[in-house]
């Protein structure tokens, strides 16, 4: 084992040093030991391993190794960490060749959709145009042309704007959210973000024109965290600090709004909220309905007030935004904070885990589609730099910078764009709060400040000063010295132990400097998380290296409001601020520091570029150059007048990232929108009917309760007429309700009659011009997606549909209150004849969904003269946005008839037919004749993306069609927008499901409905061709376990359904 001594030299090498190229001189230095044939270790292992290798992974192994005075256990645990290494390179290896190749694919993805899509909309454009459109892509791939925006037609938001009285909702939701005492630091999830989102509440509110704004979170109710998490409302403020007191609203201001959803008694961290996602969406939903109509009362004239803007702050809150803005046809607004494409790109880089453990771990494909589905419905998505929209956003499937600049193109021109759209986007720097920083011209006090603080010579206490000072101070011999300050949380990408390398070694700066490092909030790092834990104890071994102590100040703990006593600390002493991250998204603490007179040292990926363009206040670094560091440092340290001219320029030009800047530029672009609001009116004449007759008192209670079609064999009424002889057989009560209901029914008639004339011809006809859905208190859905092999609905599904009504009936008095909806894949006409087979009327039913949620129907509401079916205006009007029919049948015809790499096929191979009957004007129907060359609904929406086109693609009715609707609309959707449109109880809405179904089966399971499934209903469903190898997975939308999904077996009787269907229900026969 003696041969061995060369691997004991290699390994301290490594830990010696940085990695690269200073490793192999170390190596070539120490090692020394005897070739063996004609074999080199050591030249193999400096040559072909120590590149690249992280030596993070092998340190703890190494702690072990030189632990063991065992020679031979010591020479064996080398020899073992030597193959550990070589296994480490030979993964990273693999790992950058498959990024290598993943890359290569997606570029030419990437410039295939953007020529196809540039190609289908030359169609009908003129020569001339043709070559202009091709000249804008061709300028747009030019690298000189530097992407821009014109501003010159906006409306600035200004003080004339009061009157406006604007509602707006902002959306956070994970992390520990509150308006005092934040925790910044206490975990990954609490951290700036959670600060900005607090901060924007606050300001927008105090702006002109702003009545109310909301911040939606998670409501927490856990012994982890504090009680306040738990409280359901939160002030932040009362609205414009100069406004009058009449003029402040009963409910203007800003406010925590916190919405239960999930496990009610944990606190889960962003990666395991995902599965809860819709439940919050409802719960977001139910308190929007209310407080539009509170609104409408104190300013809205009686109508409801919406919100003018949805803005979701992260990934899992754009999802919800999305979902949001789609049931209300609202504009939603996005900020991506920090974005999932970005961050996977960077760990595959570091080859220390594969995209599957990566994805395990971070959730990584799930944050992605969200960010993907935030892209596809939001109008606006802002970003702190320009780095961010180039190379960050550039990286999604739904945002093209070049094909962007096509579109604003032809839209300018008012040229069709045949239903493609990107997002716009926009750079607006986050604000700050300015109000508690005091700005001093340099004065003589520092000197007696500090002195005073450290006690005089005569042994008099100290000055009362910030108690974080004394902390501060407390590490270091010389604090007149200036302070080199860091702050961030200890994580391996803010490279805090890179500066302490740089300082450790500069001795020229540790004569000058001193360093202190605010590295978030600790009790012991044995309990931090592995990160964490290794970054500070590398602090902590850097220090004894090269010595530093009285030179660094670490201190264990600090409040969020001690941070501006930190930074004027830092000023006091002439001192600098250093952000050395890899990579800095934005860099909100350089402002902050330079509102407190601190020049910067920041570096020069990400942020702080353009911080550093518009204040000009210090300098930027290569974040992997140590010696740049250290000289930056020691420059601005050492010549005096560069640091007070980096000093006042950061004062001259901070009011650039003042709040109320940021909240005027915001609201300035949010105007620019497209704005959309609910068109269909409120108010109806049945809403002046009092509400305890509400729901007894009508004609279509009274036939629910006895004469209804009974599907056991009952007698009853079937043509709709009233049976008098069992009313006459009842008590007295019941006729006099029936006396009461008729004569009122009599007089809407005749109200109606009169109106009659106004009203829309297609609903002139219809019996009634509200459909009853809207007075129910319970409504249950059937959504069994049951078909045979050629997409028809199978006997069983007659049957279920009958078993499910006589559970139902089962409670006369749960009868009057409930309705029926139907929610499926087939068009109407093919649902009615479904409904005929079993002999059951289609006015059994309140509502259909058809065609897989791109029609909603009322049966005894919305009907012609001959007794058709009219779908629903208002949700066709509600569905269109971005809706473009004709360029999405030419890209999927052309997609799905293409193999991979493949000129189009001819149309008898292609594996596609055009369904005409089961198509309308909002979906798009085929029939699958080889499922072998189907793509998945991943696959295929990726591309759609790329092309600029919104929709969402699903495959139905046992695999044999495939339909693409708008991208509002869907059965999840679809049930939302009846929750909205008629104000349902969806507490009170049961949604009845098979185990599998449709590739849109799982958005219909989560949520804050009730939902029951019914094992064994479904023998085969659509779903494997949902997801492509890689993707997110199931349980990532549908949550393991809920106290609101029960479970039925198989051939379920009505008896065990009507028990499901009580409130509280659980089924023990779980999944």
């Amino acid at each position: 084992m003696a041969g061995n001594e060369w691997i004991n030299g290699y390994l301290e090498a490594i830990l010696d040093s940085g990695g690269g190229g200073s490793s192999e001189q170390n190596v070539q230095k120490e090692v020394k030991m005897k070739e063996r044939g004609d074999f080199n270790p050591t030249k193999y292992f400096v040559e072909e391993v120590v590149t690249g290798v992280d030596e993070t992974d092998l340190h703890r192994t190494w702690i072990k190794v030189v632990a063991t005075r065992n020679t031979r256990d010591r020479s064996s645990r080398l020899e073992n960490m030597c193959w550990r290494i070589w296994h480490l390179t030979r993964k990273k290896k693999q790992l950058e060749w498959e990024e290598m190749q993943r890359l290569a694919k997606r570029r030419w993805e990437r410039e295939q959709g953007r020529r196809d899509a540039t190609e289908d909309m030359s169609e009908d454009l003129s020569e001339g145009e043709k070559g202009d459109t091709v000249g804008e892509l061709m300028l747009s791939e030019t690298p000189r042309k530097k992407f821009q925006r014109n501003f010159s037609n906006l409306e600035v938001w200004s003080d004339d704007k009061k009157e406006k009285k604007l509602y707006i909702v902002l959306i956070s939701l994970h992390g520990l959210v509150r308006g005092e005492q934040m925790e910044l630091g206490r975990d990954s999830d609490t951290g700036g973000q959670v600060k900005y989102v607090v901060e924007l509440s606050r300001a927008l509110a105090r702006m002109p024109g702003v009545y109310r704004v909301d911040l939606f979170t998670r409501q927490i109710s856990s012994p982890e965290v504090d009680w306040s998490y738990g409280e359901p409302t939160e002030m932040l403020t009362a609205g414009p600090e100069d406004a009058d007191t009449n003029e402040l609203g009963e409910s203007s201001g800003a406010y925590i709004i916190r919405i239960p959803f999930g496990p009610r008694n944990k606190y889960l961290h962003k990666e395991l909220l995902w599965p809860y996602i819709q439940e919050f969406v409802d719960g977001a939903l139910a308190h929007i309905l209310n407080m539009s109509k509170v609104l409408g009362e104190q300013i809205g004239g009686g109508q409801p007030v919406w919100p003018y803007v949805i803005h979701g702050h992260y990934a899992d809150a754009g999802d919800s935004a999305a979902l949001l803005s789609g049931a209300l046809n609202i504009p939603m607004v996005l900020t991506g904070h920090s974005l999932g494409r970005n961050k996977l790109e960077q760990l595959l880089k570091q080859g220390r885990q594969s995209k599957e453990d990566i994805n395990s771990t971070y959730k990584i494909m799930r944050r992605i589609e969200g960010e993907e589905l935030s892209l596809d419905a939001a109008e606006l998505v802002i970003t702190s730099t320009k780095q961010e929209i180039e190379e960050q956003w550039g990286l999604y499937d739904g945002f093209d910078v070049k094909l962007e600049k096509v579109l604003r193109a032809r839209a300018r021109r008012g040229v069709n764009c045949h239903g493609r759209y990107m997002p716009r986007m926009v750079v607006i720097p986050p604000g700050m709060d300015f109000s508690n920083v005091n700005v001093q011209e340099d004065t003589s006090e520092v000197d007696g400040e500090l002195a005073a603080l450290i006690g005089g010579v005569d042994g008099s206490s100290p000055k009362s000063l910030p108690a974080i000072w004394s902390d501060v101070m407390r590490f270091l011999t010389n604090p007149h010295k200036p302070m080199i300050l860091a702050l961030s949380r200890p994580d391996p990408k803010k490279n805090i132990t890179t500066l302490v390398k740089a300082f450790g070694e500069c001795r020229p700066l540790r004569e000058l400097a001193n360093l202190t490092l605010i590295m978030g909030n600790r009790d012991d790092i044995d309990g931090m998380s592995s990160g964490s834990a290794s970054v500070l104890t590398t602090v902590l071994k850097l220090v004894d290296k090269y010595d530093l102590y009285g030179q660094v100040a670490f201190p264990k703990h600090h409040r969020q409001s001690d941070v501006p006593d930190i930074y004027r600390l830092a000023a006091k002493t002439k001192g600098v601020f250093i952000n050395p991250a890899l990579v800095e998204p934005f860099g909100l603490t350089l402002i902050e520091a330079a509102a407190h007179g601190l020049p910067m040292v920041a570096t020069k990926n990400g942020g702080p570029v353009d911080i550093h363009q518009a204040l000009n206040n210090g300098l930027l670094v290569d974040p992997h150059d140590q010696q740049a560091i250290a000289d930056a440092l020691l420059k601005l340290v050492s010549e005096k007048s560069l640091w007070h001219e980096c000093r006042k320029n950061g004062w001259k030009n901070i009011h650039l990232f003042s709040w109320p800047e940021h909240c005027r530029t915001y609201l300035t672009r949010v105007a620019a929108c497209r704005m959309r609001h609910p068109q269909w009116q409120t108010a109806t004449p049945e809403d002046d009917i009092p509400a305890e007759e509400s729901f007894n008192d009508s004609l279509k209670d009274v036939q629910d309760m006895s004469l209804r079609l009974s599907v056991d064999g009952e007698r009853s009424s079937l043509n709709g007429s009233l049976d008098h002889t069992a009313i006459a057989s009842g008590d007295p009560e019941l006729q006099d309700q029936v006396k009461r209901v008729l004569s009122k029914i009599k007089k809407q008639e005749s109200s109606e009659s009169i109106d009659s004339e106004g009203a829309n011809k297609p609903l002139e006809s219809s019996v009634s011009k509200y459909p009853m859905l809207r007075r129910r208190r319970r409504l249950i859905v059937i959504a069994v997606d049951c078909y045979d092999g050629d997409g028809a609905p199978e006997k069983k599904m007659v049957q279920m549909v009958q078993d499910v009504m006589k559970a139902v009936r089962q409670d006369p008095q749960a009868t009057r209150v409930s309705g029926f909806a139907l929610s499926t894949a087939m068009p109407v006409s093919e649902t009615v004849e479904f409904l005929k087979s079993g002999n059951i009327p289609v006015n059994e039913f309140d509502a259909l969904i058809c065609s897989s949620g791109s029609e909603v129907y009322y049966p005894g509401a919305y009907t012609e003269e001959d007794g058709t079916l009219i779908p629903d205006p208002d949700y066709a009007s509600h569905i269109d946005y971005r809706w473009g029919c004709e360029g999405l049948k030419k890209t999927i015809w052309k997609l799905l008839n293409t193999s991979e790499g493949e000129e189009k096929l001819e149309e008898p191979c292609g594996p596609i037919e055009e369904d005409t009957e089961s198509s309308n004007s909002h979906c798009i129907s085929y029939f699958i004749k080889d499922l072998s060359k189907a793509k998945k609904v991943d696959d295929l929406r990726q591309k759609l993306r790329m092309r600029g086109l919104r929709c969402h693609p699903m495959y139905c009715r046992n695999l044999t069609r495939i339909q693409i609707i708008p991208l509002l609309a869907s059965r999840a959707q679809a049930l939302r927008y009846l929750f909205v449109r008629w104000r349902l109880n969806v507490a009170n809405m049961y949604v009845i499901l098979g185990e599998s179904g449709d590739t849109d089966h799982e958005e219909m399971i989560a949520g804050a409905h009730n939902t029951v499934v019914m094992k064994g209903a479904v023998s085969r469903g659509s779903e494997e061709l949902l997801r492509t190898t890689g993707s997110y997975l199931r349980d990532d939308i549908v949550p393991r376990e809920s106290p609101l999904v029960t479970y039925l077996s198989e051939g379920a009787t009505p008896d065990e359904i009507a028990g499901a269907l009580k409130p509280g229900s659980k089924s023990a026969s779980g999944m």
